[in-house]
């Protein structure tokens, strides 16, 4: 028999409820549900691009799949810059381990100091730090080894340069995230990154790829570079300059070596330089191309272009006696000397013993315009058709404001300012049949066809009269090379210092061809600042020229010229009993 319950004794359940708040209850909880159907639909629906983006933000990562970029090569097909996978040290700040030993030696192995790399660990973002990029297989491996919470590894690229500060400033270099900063690196930039891929990863807070969604885009790998550079002539090239600046405690210097039948730049080298992949602590000293950026007024290197001219012209030829007695004469208020006097000389004598006075005569023969003309066409005064940073036009005034003395000086290389490369590219007319061949920093299969400048028969006269320089009673002895004929000449200009020019600071030039009759290389020669007594750009310039000759035609498989004869020096040495 069930007991029955007086439910009616409670006084809570005795007391009325008022009707209201029971209402008020139910509506407050339907109330709720609305607000929250209301804001799943607002997330879900209208403000679901807005959430969708933020959630990626915190988990969902585009990796980078990093193209390889393409190598530069030499004509021959020696690797000049390549790119290695290397590994990049990153960290999440606030998940590392604070360990003082283990951070002292990470630190170490980094190459930093311990204070270096606490700085770092306290950075604003406590996600993510570089630590250290670019560093040594080994050192990746010793600094996994460790095993620090916190710390981790990723694989990028870093360009590599065999022949380091030899080709420095023709390759140029890449900064770490593997783009161009000089040279052909940076000139052919686009071609040798090529395309970087990519894929969309869903990553966890310790950097885990947990997987991926979206699709992967593929990267596409750079071009390979092949240049017209040969780094066998390179070396030779850079090695003997070198030598030469400092043996005349030089400031600087620069060679240029150029294939007379293609234009091909076989060689571009300056001292100071650098090494491509170590460049700490570089100066602008160290990093300039003064081949192509540097100007300079280039002498009497300049007197074989205005006595073709004038031979191009018919005013004179090759035997025209020219009186250079006294050794001197005036335009105005000026005077114009040669730097040993001489009596009448033949137009080849004036070339040969390199007379001011004999070239001015000649040159004042000539309308302003013919010699501004002439200038043009050889390549002064305009920018060099070169791929490269940097490249200058050197000066070459108009001619209508010249001065009479003003042309006059311009006959012998001052008033005037051409860079080293211009220099070079000019004498290629003298080992062709008188025209101007397109310069080329890219390998050239062929040989191309140039502008005319003058005729044939004139440019071989003048590659004669240079010849002569180089022979007996020329200025350029020292330009000799043994089994092969050469021709060039010597320039050797004041500085220019404020508004006028400096007396004791030179700059030797040496400009000339080989083998004499059947040109293959144009070869120009700067050293700037020479200090050490000897300044005349035929004892400084000019045996550069001879061992850079001597050295790039043997490694082209040209055949000597000229017999070589043994020279036996002996030495009678006296002895005491």
């Amino acid at each position: 028999m069930s007991r029955s319950i007086a439910y009616n004794s409670s006084p809570l359940l005795a007391s009325p409820t008022p009707v209201w708040r029971s209402k008020l209850i139910v509506a407050a909880t339907a109330l709720a549900f609305v607000g929250l159907a209301g804001r799943a639909v607002y997330i879900q629906v209208i403000e679901n691009d807005f959430f969708q983006r933020q959630g990626e933000v915190r988990f969902a990562r585009t990796l980078a799949l990093p193209s390889n970029r393409g190598r530069i090569l030499d004509r021959n097909g020696v690797v000049l810059a390549s790119s290695i996978p290397v590994p990049s040290i990153w960290a999440i700040p606030e998940d590392v381990d604070r360990d003082p030993v283990n951070l002292k030696k990470l630190a170490k192995l980094l190459g930093m100091s311990p204070v270096a790399l606490n700085k770092k660990l306290q950075d604003e973002d406590k996600t993510f730090v570089w630590l250290k990029r670019q560093i040594d297989e080994s050192v990746g491996k010793e600094i996994e080894a460790l095993k620090i919470k916190g710390i981790y590894q990723r694989k990028e690229y870093k360009r590599q340069y065999p022949e380091g500060e030899a080709v420095a400033h023709v390759v140029g270099f890449t900064n770490v995230e593997d783009r161009g900063q000089e040279g052909m690196e940076l000139t052919f930039n686009t071609d040798l990154g090529g395309r970087n891929g990519s894929r969309r990863v869903i990553k966890d807070r310790m950097g885990r790829v947990v997987e991926a969604v979206g699709e992967q885009i593929a990267p596409v790998d750079g071009r390979d570079l092949q240049l017209s550079i040969d780094s066998k002539v390179q070396f030779f090239a850079y090695q003997t300059l070198k030598e030469a600046v400092l043996l005349h405690k030089a400031k600087a210097g620069s060679v240029v070596v150029l294939d007379v039948l293609t234009g091909e730049v076989l060689a571009l080298a300056n001292y100071p330089s650098y090494v491509p992949d170590k460049r700490q602590n570089l100066s602008g000293e160290q990093l300039r191309n003064r081949a192509l950026t540097d100007t300079f007024e280039p002498g009497s290197t300049m007197k074989p272009f205005i006595i073709g001219l004038a031979m191009d012209t018919g005013r004179v030829s090759p035997q025209t006696g020219i009186q250079t007695a006294p050794g001197r004469m005036s335009i105005g208020n000026a005077t114009i000397s040669d730097s040993h006097p001489h009596s009448m000389l033949t137009v080849a004598e004036v070339i040969q013993k390199s007379s001011n006075v004999g070239t001015v005569k000649i040159a004042m023969q000539m309308p302003a315009r013919e010699m501004w003309e002439m200038y043009s066409r050889v390549g002064f005064g305009q920018k060099p058709q070169v791929p490269f940073p940097g490249v200058v036009s050197g000066r070459l005034r108009p001619y209508k404001a010249w001065r009479p003395i003003e042309q006059a000086t311009m006959s012998y290389g001052y008033g005037l300012s051409v860079s080293l490369m211009q220099l070079a590219h000019a004498y290629t007319v003298f080992g062709r049949e008188g025209d101007l061949v397109p310069l080329s920093m890219l390998k050239v299969s062929q040989p191309r066809a140039g502008q005319p400048v003058f005729k044939g028969k004139v440019a071989r006269d003048v590659r004669n009269m240079l010849h002569l320089v180089t022979g007996p009673g020329g200025t350029a002895p020292k330009a000799q090379t043994m089994g092969y004929s050469v021709g060039g000449k010597t320039g050797t200009a004041h500085k220019v210092e404020g508004r006028g020019y400096a007396s004791k600071r030179y700059r030797g030039v040496f400009a000339g061809l080989a083998p004499i009759d059947a040109p293959r290389i144009a070869v120009a020669v700067m050293i700037d600042e020479p200090t050490n007594g000897k300044y005349f750009g035929g004892d400084t310039a000019a045996p550069v020229f001879s061992t850079t000759v001597q050295q790039t035609l043997r490694v082209l498989g040209v055949a000597p010229d000229m017999t070589v004869v043994p020279q036996v020096v002996t030495e009678l040495v006296e002895e005491s009993f």
